[in-house]
């Protein structure tokens, strides 16, 4: 009879158990305490002999074990990260600048999507949080109503930061643009090209962003002694579904009761309001001018180029992550409201500076 001879397979190979530490001081005849300090940079451990460890580590295909280190250091290196969505490109560009400024830090990120969902994004903190993450990032999705999830986190002592959608008054850093100020200065450039009669497509009026931008488009109205007409602002959300029904809303109206021009809460619902306006044989801007908010990549592609707010998604991003790894770091003293500079942008799509870009600034820095 043959006897079958098991192969004893090298630590770190396809199919075997991980490498430890023990393995390593088995390796070399040392204690595993002498092998641990000399893998995390303790004393204690001679030249000659932390340079022998890591190399017979490498060679046995050895990687530390993250989930222990994190318990004895109560430290992971991780953020955490929510966003509400991600198909409008200011988000993956914010999280560009926030993944900048955590690399360079040595963190590591774990992205969450709300899909603007309140319970879903409730979730993904919960989640977070049981990751053990060192703090987290938020962009609040767009129908939240609940605070307590932010105040729990704050209360244990989570650092918290917010960007772009904030809640205030919860004792957390929030870094974003002036909205009230940017829809006020689009809404003013049309004022000032002419237009009397404009509607509005706004956002949610249960966040801060929905209620501000409308906001901004009051006031401009008001200063201008413009009157406001309550049927030409409809709630669409932040979608192009949304925009794309709200303005056949305002296209149902009869011709003299429809708006000369409409501000779009941001530039997906532009997008949408434009495509609403082509499907009615209308153009852009001689049967209405339409302006969005954010510069998203397609607004100069579009075939009537789209007049906008261009929001710096990247440099949003990188300060609210800079600001987070402060907070980490036991540096912050008090929660700061940190305002990112807007500009507009001005294309085609309302009807003034065809041949070429205007760029005026607003909000603060």
């Amino acid at each position: 009879m043959k006897r079958r001879v098991q192969r004893k397979r090298k630590p770190g190979s396809a199919g075997s158990r991980r490498v430890t530490a023990r393995d390593v001081a088995n390796s070399l005849g040392l204690s595993t305490m002498t092998v641990s300090r000399a893998l995390n940079g303790r004393p204690n451990v001679d030249d000659d002999t932390r340079t022998l460890v890591f190399k017979t580590a490498r060679q046995l295909g050895y990687s530390p074990n993250d989930i222990a280190k994190s318990l004895a250091l109560n430290k992971t290196n991780t953020i955490g990260v929510v966003v509400p969505e991600i198909s409008h490109s200011f988000f993956p560009e914010a999280i560009r600048g926030i993944e900048e400024a955590t690399y360079e830090a040595g963190y590591h990120l774990i992205l969450t999507h709300s899909a603007e969902i309140a319970l879903r994004e409730r979730d993904a903190i919960q989640t977070l949080e049981s990751k053990r993450v060192d703090g987290v990032l938020i962009s609040t999705a767009q129908d939240v109503t609940d605070t307590r999830v932010y105040e729990q986190m704050i209360q244990v002592g989570v650092p918290v930061v917010f960007f772009d959608r904030c809640i205030r008054g919860l004792g957390a850093t929030c870094v974003s643009i002036d909205d009230e100020e940017s829809s006020h200065m689009i809404t003013e450039h049309l004022l000032s090209h002419g237009y009397t009669r404009i509607g509005h497509l706004a956002g949610p009026q249960k966040i801060s962003v929905g209620r501000e931008r409308l906001d901004g488009f009051r006031r401009a109205l008001e200063e201008h002694q413009v009157p406001l007409f309550p049927d030409l602002i409809i709630e669409c959300g932040f979608h192009e579904s949304g925009g794309y029904a709200a303005m056949s809303r305002l296209l149902d109206l009869p011709p003299g009761e429809r708006p000369q021009a409409v501000v779009a809460v941001n530039d997906p619902a532009a997008f949408g309001a434009m495509k609403a306006v082509a499907d009615r044989g209308l153009t852009i801007p001689d049967d209405i001018a339409i302006v969005g908010f954010s510069d998203d990549i397609r607004a100069p592609l579009m075939a009537v180029p789209l007049t906008t707010v261009r929001q710096p998604a990247y440099d949003l991003g990188k300060l609210a992550a800079e600001k987070l790894l402060t907070a980490i770091g036991g540096h912050q003293t008090a929660p700061e409201e940190l305002v990112v500079k807007t500009e507009l942008i001005v294309r085609a799509s309302c009807g003034c500076g065809k041949n070429g870009q205007i760029r005026m600034t607003g909000g603060l820095q």
